[in-house]
């Protein structure tokens, strides 16, 4: 990777957007926390996401199996030591929540930041191990206490082996990046969902077949094939990035945690998209997941409320 592999990208977001400019001082105040946060995570990122790749290898990655039952690597747990050294050192005083490492709580009374980072150090454990590049480092960056709530604020989501980055800042903007692996350095443009609204010719990815039969809602995916054009198994945080940035137009997920969803909601909401769980939850709390444009985010409500619909015209 190049050496300042987000610092480009970052600055065009910021010529774009000055957060707390709305003349709000309690709300500009935590834009420009939020903020501070984003930028220093841009930067954590990088020595974590490049611990991961030495890891990777096209031939499969050695692992271990978690008492929930799902793969554990040195990447993962690495990473994740990565990021919370990096955290710990700059945002004494903040939370943490991490898939491998369990929940550090902010520091409460005077000085009590109000803030928390929410890591997921491979989404998409599974495919690493096979050697499939499509999995992501998950950053989300939340406002709140655990008495009145967390807001997800802001996000990012790095592809590495794919050289890929979206990242998001509520009132900023998604933004995408396609080439951090380029010597002359990354540039960034903004993530928008697809503006396609016939189902006919729309996409939806997923990431486990096998997810749905364990939720006893086997018959989700064939209503799906039948709404939708096309149904990939695209899956994990990457299915979510080819929504925010247009590529596909609707996820699905029958089960997720907390840095599952953390970073993607603000990039999913700033790229223009809708993300919530299957009953309408919000936040980081939700425990599946659909995620899209308008209207594919609406036939995926439809189909996971049990309604019928008309058969995709292909």
């Amino acid at each position: 990777m190049a050496h300042h592999w987000m610092h480009i990208s970052r600055d065009i977001a910021h010529n774009e957007c000055r957060p707390g400019a709305n003349g709000d001082g309690a709300a500009s105040a935590v834009a420009l926390e939020i903020d501070a946060r984003l930028q220093s995570g841009l930067d954590f990122a990088q020595p974590a996401c490049e611990l991961i790749l030495k890891h990777f290898s096209a031939a499969g990655t050695r692992f271990d199996i978690k008492d929930d039952g799902t793969p554990v690597t040195i990447a993962d747990k690495g990473a994740e030591e990565i990021l919370r050294r990096e955290i710990e050192r700059a945002f004494g005083d903040d939370g943490i929540v991490g898939e491998e490492f369990g929940t550090l709580a902010a520091k409460v009374g005077p000085g009590q930041s109000g803030y928390r980072w929410v890591l997921d150090p491979i989404d998409g454990t599974k495919p690493f191990t096979h050697g499939v590049p499509l999995f992501g480092l998950l950053i989300g960056i939340e406002h709140g206490s655990d008495e009145l709530g967390w807001t997800c604020d802001a996000g990012l989501c790095v592809l590495p082996a794919l050289g890929e980055a979206v990242f998001a800042q509520r009132g900023c903007g998604a933004w995408h990046v396609g080439q951090l692996n380029r010597d002359y350095g990354p540039l960034a443009s903004r993530a928008r969902v697809s503006a396609h609204t016939d189902l006919g010719a729309a996409t939806c990815c997923y990431t486990s077949m096998n997810g749905f039969e364990r939720k006893g809602r086997g018959e989700v995916p064939r209503r799906i094939g039948q709404r939708f054009g096309e149904v990939r198994g695209w899956s994990d945080c990457y299915g979510y990035v080819l929504v925010a940035t247009g590529r596909v137009e609707a996820m699905i997920d029958p089960a997720m945690k907390p840095w599952d969803v953390s970073a993607l909601v603000p990039i999913i909401a700033e790229a223009g998209g809708v993300m919530t769980g299957w009953k309408g939850e919000t936040g980081s709390s939700m425990p599946d997941c659909i995620a899209g444009n308008v209207a594919g985010h609406a036939a995926l409500v439809g189909i996971t409320a049990g309604e019928g619909g008309a058969v995709a015209e292909r």
